[in-house]
């Protein structure tokens, strides 16, 4: 599914008369959720996941062309761990 097709599912569930509505209930969504992520937040949301910022350490990796080793730098990362009801409900 699409960010247009999302937006179009969240107009006929929510009842709502325009796409122009739709999509700014979708953006209002991804906003809040980067907004608290790159404050450091956890956003829970019951049922469906967590999304949540982790730290990934130095490594070294290997450039698959040449075989050369190659030094990758620490980062931070947005992660999501999916709820028990969405397991539940793709399995």
């Amino acid at each position: 599914m699409k960010k247009a097709e999302l937006v179009e599912a969240v107009m006929s569930a929510a009842s709502l008369d325009t796409k122009r509505q739709a999509e700014s209930a979708v953006e209002a969504v991804f906003d809040s959720i980067t907004k608290s992520l790159s404050r450091g937040e956890e956003v829970a949301v019951s049922g469906f996941g967590t999304f949540k910022v982790t730290r990934r350490a130095a490594r070294t990796g290997i450039n698959p062309r040449t075989g050369e080793k190659v030094q990758i730098a620490a980062k931070t990362v947005p992660k999501f761990s999916a709820g028990k009801a969405l397991k539940e409900a793709v399995a």
